[in-house]
């Protein structure tokens, strides 16, 4: 029997970002994760965008969330000695007039202040970009090279032990009040669910309102575009390297399509010509489940009938921002030194609970 002091389900942005996180203050981790071609984590562009959304509004704690985010990638650039988070502006092309006037409008009364340039009805020419009815140049954000990233730190873990690709059994878990055992010889003092959308199959934790949300992304060659700035109208146009850029994101919900889907392939070419005047030919297209919750906010917390199984969850699309900062924070809960934050706190949905079936969980 081989005991630690936490046993993680799933090694994507959130099960990477708490399993590090844990590591460095000295704790015995073993990861245990499903590789998945269409998870969220190996699809995602990795935007780190501050003011985002249909009414252009400043994400839930940008400020204390892109500082520590921009700490937790350089650090691990340093570590591995590889490059994972490019500072980019992102460049906002507006849609309409309308919209131009609506944020014109309401700007002053917005606190954009740190992470906006002037809003401007005419933007000097750019490369390749089609500048129409002008825009903003949003700064302190980037993207973040997730799956490059995600596969470092699988390399470290298997190499070093604390990573097993395996499928999770749950009938193989054993809880009681002090910790876990898993097929009879991983102990743990902690279970923390951290699988993105695949917690809709979790039996403790699958009356949380996740959705699986479908995204498609499509990675073209387009050699007369600008690699200077992301761009963003209805979408996304993220620089690669080499000539190629990942267009992105659509949103599907239920009933969900298995794979890539030809639709999207025409939506995402659509939004690409809308941003750009230039040629271009798709390299790849993609498919990915994003965890989505009711509230667009995480669910962190401890289970109501068990305290020693936990979930580090639903991220959805802003998952690189919300990770680094939120794993140091579920950190602090898991060890006794923090409450939990009420807005990703789990119990706020606590009235959906309903107990786990007797014949799913054995637990002694």
């Amino acid at each position: 029997m081989t005991s630690y002091d936490y046993l993680i389900l799933g090694h994507g942005l959130a099960g990477a970002t708490l399993a590090y996180e844990l590591r460095q203050r000295g704790r015995t981790v073993l990861v245990l994760d499903e590789t998945r071609p269409d998870s969220a984590s190996n699809v995602a562009a990795g935007l780190m965008n501050p003011v985002t959304g249909q009414r252009f509004v400043l994400t839930w704690l940008a400020d204390e969330l892109l500082s520590a985010a921009a700490v937790f990638y350089r650090k691990l650039e340093a570590e591995y000695g590889q490059q994972f988070f490019f500072e980019t502006p992102i460049l906002k092309l507006f849609s309409s007039v309308k919209e131009q006037n609506d944020i014109v409008s309401r700007s002053a009364d917005e606190p954009w202040g740190a992470f906006v340039e002037e809003i401007s009805s005419a933007l000097p020419p750019i490369t390749g970009v089609k500048t129409g009815l002008g825009g903003i140049f949003i700064r302190r954000c980037g993207y973040v090279a997730v799956r490059e990233m995600l596969a470092a730190l699988a390399a470290d873990g298997l190499h070093n032990g604390w990573l097993r690709h395996e499928t999770f059994a749950w009938n193989d878990l054993v809880i009681d009040q002090t910790g876990v055992t898993y097929k009879g010889a991983i102990q743990a003092r902690q279970f923390v669910c951290c699988e993105g959308a695949a917690a809709m199959r979790n039996p403790y934790f699958n009356w949380l309102p996740i959705t699986a949300n479908q995204g498609e992304v499509l990675d073209v060659q387009c050699d007369g575009l600008s690699t200077e700035q992301v761009l963003n109208k209805g979408g996304y146009v993220v620089p690669l390297g080499a000539g190629q850029f990942r267009v992105g994101a659509t949103y599907r919900w239920p009933p969900l399509p298995l794979g890539t889907t030809p639709e999207a392939l025409t939506e995402l070419g659509q939004r690409f010509s809308e941003m750009s005047d230039q040629p271009f030919t798709v390299v790849d297209q993609r498919a990915g489940f994003r965890p989505a919750v009711r509230d667009r906010k995480p669910v962190l917390g401890t289970h109501p009938a068990w305290p020693v199984l936990s979930i580090f969850n639903g991220f959805g699309s802003k998952g690189v921002m919300l990770a680094p900062r939120l794993a140091t924070h579920f950190a602090n809960v898991l060890e006794g030194t923090e409450a939990l934050w009420p807005e990703v706190n789990i119990s706020r949905y606590h009235s959906l609970y309903i107990s786990v079936p007797s014949e799913v969980g054995v637990s002694s």
